[in-house]
């Protein structure tokens, strides 16, 4: 019961933006909540610098530029990324920039979205992109850290790690499982976008209890 009022508790504002920004996803957030962020950007700096250079065929060279990448997703998720306008941005090639992307993806500070019926490997360019958490976008882009992109960050953040199959659907946001549809909104959000869909269901934050196919966002928050 006390986890599920935390929880509860965490979702239910009046504000925009306050109930994803609990400084509190990774483990230090316990030791000082008010240098979590600086300390936070510390670790995405550490993982881009250091713990790349592990994985095979990967030009520490290109560490600053990896970041400058990260930061241009961080500024415009949920992102749609067009390959040749950020091979201009960041002076990387565009097939190492879709390596990279799953390389980002692999290190968890990102979360890529392939749609429905697409095959993934490191050669396929994702569909969608989310940073892996609601916390690393108030860190890296705070000014981009709006209801809309905080609510489908936490979606999939939670349906990932709990290792069910994520697709972008022709209709709605998430597809799981390749059998349950799900369009995410605020509390008025109708069911409008999906309604012909069967297992299509609304997934709405600021809402306390579900009522037929809308669900409170924060129930996610019990997955794992």
């Amino acid at each position: 019961m006390q986890q599920f009022l935390k929880i509860l508790l965490l979702f239910y504002s009046k504000t925009d933006t306050c109930t994803f920004r609990s400084p509190s996803y990774y483990p230090f957030f316990r030791e000082n909540k008010n240098t979590y962020s600086l300390r936070l950007e510390k670790v995405v700096r550490l993982i881009i610098e250091d713990d790349l250079q592990f994985i095979a065929g990967f030009n520490p060279h290109h560490a600053r530029k990896i970041y400058q990448l990260l930061y241009i997703l961080a500024t415009n998720v949920p992102f749609k990324p067009n390959i040749t306008k950020l091979s201009e941005k960041t002076g990387i090639h565009r097939n190492t920039i879709v390596e990279y992307m799953h390389y980002l993806d692999s290190a968890r500070l990102i979360n890529s979205l392939t749609a429905a019926g697409k095959s993934i490997s490191t050669l396929q360019k994702p569909d969608k992109i989310f940073l892996e958490n609601t916390n690393l976008l108030f860190t890296l882009a705070p000014d981009r850290a709006n209801r809309g992109s905080l609510r489908e960050a936490f979606f999939m953040n939670q349906l990932s790690n709990t290792k069910h199959q994520i697709s972008l659907p022709l209709k709605g946001d998430f597809l799981i499982d390749n059998t349950y549809t799900f369009e995410t909104g605020g509390k008025n959000k109708t069911t409008k976008q999906i309604e012909h869909i069967g297992n299509g269901f609304v997934v709405s934050d600021d809402l306390e209890a579900g009522i037929n196919n809308k669900i409170p966002l924060w129930l996610f928050g019990l997955l794992y």
